[in-house]
C-alpha cells in the first residue's frame, strides 16, 4: 500500500511548480493512500468540482471568478460542499488573487492551500504525473532486468542457473541494465508494469567469481537504466534429460505471468550446454516486438504449412 503526505507533494514538486503555501499549513500531514484512492469515487486531481470531488482540487481564473460572483451565503454553501466531499488539498494555478474565504477555509479546515503561477491543465499534468506513480501499486521480482533491443526484459530463473552472467553479455552486446537481484515493479496504468532498481543496488551486478560490479563505471552511461516498462518475461529453466526429450519443440499457445493484474508474455529457454543465452534472449525480445506489430512467427509456419499439405 502506497502513501504520499501533502507536505512530501509539497517539497518534491515545490521547486517545479513554483509552489507557495498560502494557508491551511496545519494539514501537512494529510495523506493520500493507494488503497482509499483506488477504491474511493473521487477523482484523483482536477479542476474545481462538488459533484464529483477531486481529492486534489485546482481552481484557475474561471473556477475563482464563479466563487466570486456567489453571494456570501451561497459562497458558504459551496465551502460547506468542499468540506464535506474528501479534498485533502486545493491548487490555485496561475492567479495571486485568492478569495479570503477560501484562505479562512483552509486553515479553518487544516486543508493545504497552495498556490502556482502555472496555467492550471500544465499544473494538474504535472501532479497527476507524480501522483500515479507516487500511488502505483507495487511489488518486487526475483531476477535480472534489462532494457533488450528496447523492449523490457525480466530475465527469472533458480539461484545460480547464470541470470547475472546472461546479463553481463546483454549489457556488453549493447543493451542496459536496469536492477539486478531484485526489481520493484510499479502498476502505473491499467495495462504497463514500470520496473525500477532499489536504490542500494543501482548500477551494481554481482557475477559469481567477480563480485559486485559497477556497470555504469565499466560500461558508460548507456549501458544503464533507471526505469523500464516490463513487457517480456524470459525464464531460465535447467531441464532433466527426460524433461528435454518431452518438451514441445513448437509452443502453439502463448504463455503469460499475472502480476499486479497484469498479464505479461512469458517465454521459458531450456538452458543446456552449447546455447548461446544472450542470442536466444535478443531473439525472444525481437519476435516479441514483431507479435505487437502483429506479426506471428508461428502461425505463419502453420498456415503455410496447412496450404501445402491443401496443395498435395
Amino acid at each position: 500500500m502506497a502513501q504520499v503526505n501533502i507536505q512530501k507533494l509539497f517539497e518534491d514538486k515545490q521547486e517545479r511548480l513554483t509552489l507557495t503555501w498560502v494557508a491551511g499549513t496545519e494539514g501537512a500531514a494529510k495523506i493520500l493512500d493507494s488503497e482509499v484512492v483506488n477504491t474511493s469515487n473521487l477523482g484523483l486531481i482536477g479542476h474545481l468540482n462538488l459533484m464529483h470531488q477531486n481529492w486534489v482540487q485546482v481552481l484557475s481564473n474561471t473556477e475563482l471568478d464563479y466563487l466570486s460572483a456567489l453571494s456570501p451565503s451561497n459562497f458558504n454553501d459551496v465551502l460547506k460542499q468542499l468540506e464535506h466531499g474528501g479534498t485533502v488539498c486545493l491548487i490555485i494555478a496561475g492567479t495571486e488573487n485568492i478569495p479570503q474565504q477560501l484562505i479562512a477555509y483552509a486553515n479553518r479546515t487544516h486543508t493545504p492551500l497552495f498556490r502556482s503561477p502555472l496555467p492550471s491543465v500544465h499544473l494538474m499534468w504535472l501532479v497527476r504525473h507524480y501522483l500515479v506513480k507516487a500511488l502505483a501499486e507495487s511489488t518486487t521480482r526475483h531476477g535480472v532486468f534489462l532494457d533488450v533491443l528496447g523492449v523490457g526484459v525480466l530475465v527469472t530463473g533458480d539461484s545460480g542457473i547464470g541470470k547475472s552472467e546472461l546479463g553481463l553479455e546483454l549489457v556488453t552486446r549493447g543493451n542496459g541494465l536496469v536492477a539486478d537481484d531484485i526489481t520493484e515493479l510499479y502498476r502505473v496504468s491499467p495495462e504497463t508494469l514500470e520496473g525500477r532498481c532499489p536504490e542500494l543496488l543501482r548500477d551494481f551486478l554481482e557475477v559469481r567469481g567477480l563480485g559486485v560490479l559497477n556497470i555504469r563505471t565499466m560500461f558508460g552511461e548507456t549501458a544503464v537504466r533507471r526505469k523500464k516498462s516490463l513487457k517480456l518475461i524470459v525464464h531460465l529453466h535447467r531441464p532433466t534429460p527426460i524433461e528435454l526429450a518431452q518438451m514441445e519443440r513448437l509452443s502453439l499457445n502463448a504463455s503469460f505471468q499475472e502480476i499486479l493484474n497484469v498479464k505479461i508474455s512469458t517465454v521459458t529457454i531450456p538452458v543446456v550446454a552449447g546455447r548461446n543465452l544472450a542470442v536466444l534472449v535478443e531473439a525472444a525480445a525481437r519476435n516479441f516486438v514483431l507479435q505487437q506489430r502483429g506479426i506471428d512467427s508461428m502461425q505463419e509456419f502453420l498456415g503455410r504449412h496447412a496450404q501445402h499439405m491443401q496443395d498435395l
